[in-house]
Formats: structure tokens, C-alpha cells, sequence
């Protein structure tokens, strides 16, 4: 037996609620270096405005992490970190906390499971209201995970705070919402894939009796889900991270965005950082998944204990 078991009384929408935003915390904890670097990777080629001469080329994750604790110090692979625990705090929570009690939603009444086609518009659902509510935090943290990419006197914030002000006041109260739509789109895609994708692995490995409802079934599943949610979202990844990042009247619209990815990097540049996305978003999966499973059970066995 690996874990704690199941609860008895299945875990409240509360419950699923606080632990998916902590255990999606936990998991950037663990992975967030990782998703510096797929930033870095993402945005490098990019022709910025202004123009700059002074620019660091990054090879492979490895290297990347590497070139980045040599020229910027350790400190660098967690820039941005205030602002994507806050993220996850307030979009993780809504998107993989509320997925169950949305799907039941969608479920018609008197079904004997949840179909497909309800899972995926959960997924759907959660993920869209989850970026509508969250999206200052991802820019904030988009913005600093590339500042180190930047010449020393280009860097504009001196914090989270700071930085929420500088864009409200530099760019107005629609740039903390720069890349809603792409960002909308993107994590509509990565709930479908991840979520959906645990969901029906995790079911089929219990129906199949391949495996408990335990560990190693959550790290099987969350490992596949993380493979999915990459190969369908890293497009969408991409265009949304540089739009996001981009300053003042670099692309007029994500249209733009996607169109100058395009004539300068070609359909290989929609997967750039391809590698450092799935290491991270397989790990950061595995990693939320199973603190997210064993959270609720922790927090419900809390409560039926006697006092």
C-alpha cells in the first residue's frame, strides 16, 4: 500500500478547492527552474523593440539553466516565483478544483459515468474562468522569467508589486490582461489535455483492476496527462508567452504574434522550448497530481478523526 487510502466520504468542493491550489504551489516549487527556462528558450530569437546587441543564446535546457546561474546567478531560475505561486493560488485552484463539480454539471442525469464530451467541456470551463481571474499574475511572472534575457538598464520592475503597478500605469489596467485570448485558449487546450487525460487514464487503469486507487496509478496517469497537455498546448504556448512579454507596440494583436513567429522561425518555432515544456509540465503534473490526490485525502481523514 502506497499512500493513504481513499476517504470513506468523498472530499467537499472546498476541499478540492484549497488542495489544488496548494498542491499546484507545491509543484511549482518543485519544477519552477524548468519553467524559466522553457520562457527563455521561448522568447530567444525574438526581434525585440528596441533593438539590443546584448543578448545571451541559450542551447538546451540543461545549457540554458546553466548559461543562466553562470551569467545571472542561481537567483535568476526563480524569477517570477512571488507571482506564479500567486497564480497558482487563485488559477489552479478554480481549474483542477472545481473540474469535478463542473463535470457533474454537464453530466445528464441518471448517467451511469461521465462521458466524454462532458469531461471536455468541464475542462474547458474551469480552465477559461480560471485565466479570466488569474491573468495578472501570468503576466507578471512571464515578465520576469524573461527579464533576465534583457540588457541590464532595460529592466523595468523591482518587484511583484512594483511590476503590477508599472504595467497598470505604462500600458493601462488591459495590460495586466495582455494575452487573455491566446492564454484562454492555451489552458482550455492544457485542462482538456491534462485533466481529461488523467481523468480517463486514471478510470480505465481502475476499471482494467491494472492498478489501486494509489500512488503509483497517480504517477502513471499524471505522467500521461502531462505528455498530452505538451504536444497539444506548446503552439499556443509559445505565441502566448512572447505576446505576453512583448512591449508596447511590438504586435498589434496575437494574430500579429503568430503570424511574425511564423515568417521568422517558420512551423518549428511554434514547438521551440518543446523540451523543457514537457520536462516540466510532465513533472510539474506528476508532482500536483499526487500532492492533489493525497492532500484531499489527508485534509478528509482530518476531519473524521475524533476529537
Amino acid at each position: 500500500m502506497v499512500g493513504l487510502k481513499p476517504p470513506e466520504v468523498p472530499p467537499t468542493a472546498t476541499v478540492k478547492f484549497f488542495s489544488a491550489g496548494t498542491a499546484a504551489c507545491i509543484a511549482d516549487l518543485c519544477t519552477f527552474p524548468l519553467d524559466t527556462a522553457k520562457v527563455r528558450l521561448q522568447i530567444q530569437g525574438e526581434v525585440r523593440i528596441p533593438r539590443s546587441t546584448n543578448t545571451v543564446e541559450y542551447r538546451g535546457v540543461l545549457g540554458t539553466l546553466s548559461t543562466m546561474v553562470r551569467t545571472e546567478g542561481p537567483r535568476s531560475l526563480y524569477s517570477g516565483l512571488v507571482a506564479g505561486l500567486q497564480r497558482q493560488m487563485s488559477f489552479a485552484s478554480i481549474r483542477i478544483g472545481l473540474y469535478d463539480s463542473v463535470k457533474q454539471l454537464y453530466t445528464p442525469k441518471g448517467a451511469d459515468s461521465t462521458g466524454l464530451l462532458a469531461r471536455l467541456l468541464a475542462g474547458c470551463t474551469t480552465g477559461a474562468v480560471a485565466v479570466t481571474c488569474a491573468q495578472p499574475t501570468d503576466v507578471v511572472k512571464v515578465r520576469f522569467q524573461a527579464l533576465g534575457a534583457l540588457p541590464e538598464s532595460n529592466r523595468r520592475y523591482n518587484g511583484t508589486v512594483d511590476a503590477y503597478r508599472t504595467i497598470a500605469r505604462e500600458e493601462g489596467v488591459r495590460g495586466l490582461w495582455r494575452g487573455t485570448m491566446p492564454n484562454i485558449a492555451r489552458n482550455a487546450i492544457i485542462n482538456c489535455g491534462e485533466l481529461v487525460t488523467y481523468d480517463l487514464i486514471k478510470d480505465a487503469l481502475l476499471r482494467a483492476q491494472l492498478m489501486t486507487d494509489n500512488i503509483p496509478c497517480h504517477f502513471v496517469a499524471a505522467f500521461g496527462a502531462g505528455f498530452c497537455a505538451t504536444v497539444v498546448a506548446s503552439p499556443v504556448d509559445v505565441v502566448k508567452t512572447r505576446y505576453m512579454n512583448a512591449g508596447p507596440g511590438q504586435y498589434r494583436n496575437v494574430p500579429s504574434c503568430l503570424l511574425a513567429l511564423l515568417l521568422q522561425d517558420g512551423v518549428a518555432g511554434l514547438y521551440k522550448g518543446f523540451v523543457p515544456s514537457f520536462l516540466r509540465l510532465g513533472s510539474w503534473n506528476v508532482v500536483m497530481f499526487i500532492s492533489y490526490e493525497q492532500l484531499q485525502r489527508l485534509v478528509m481523514l482530518a476531519r473524521s478523526a475524533p476529537p
